[in-house]
């Protein structure tokens, strides 16, 4: 038999279930504040998507809606779905705002396709940062 290290008191599954913790109630609280003020969230992410030249539309009150109704949406969405979309950019920041990264793909690989969209610009980091400036108010400092 080989020796290990044994922790009688489990404080390594203490410290991984206090960080799951933590990061489910900020995902919860985001998502509340994100549904509850979606107007208003994706009218400034929209006014600063455009301001930083990301997008380009015909209609920037259908890119309005857009956001707001993806914000209602989201609460609904299984942890899985959520985690399996922000895949490609976890690593595009140190401590990356969750919800953040999802906006930001969503907007590189679905906003694209919408009808009122002519062109989307700059890479993943430059939307990020635009995205993060808007969405980083309403996480909570845990």
């Amino acid at each position: 038999m080989g020796n290990y290290a044994h922790n009688p008191y489990g404080a390594g599954n203490k410290a991984v279930r206090s960080i799951d913790r933590k990061r489910d109630r900020e995902r919860f609280m985001m998502m509340k504040t994100a549904q509850k003020h979606s107007g208003e969230l994706s009218l400034r992410l929209v006014q600063r998507l455009l301001d930083s030249h990301v997008i380009e539309t015909t209609s920037e009150s259908d890119i309005r809606d857009h956001f707001s109704s993806l914000f209602e949406k989201m609460r609904d969405m299984d942890e899985f779905d959520i985690n399996f979309k922000i895949a490609p950019l976890r690593q595009l920041a140190p401590d990356p705002n969750w919800m953040s990264l999802f906006i930001t793909q969503h907007i590189i690989e679905d906003l694209i396709d919408h009808a009122k969209i002519i062109d989307i610009f700059g890479d993943e980091q430059s939307i990020y940062l635009a995205v993060d400036s808007i969405l980083d108010h309403i996480r909570p400092e845990l």
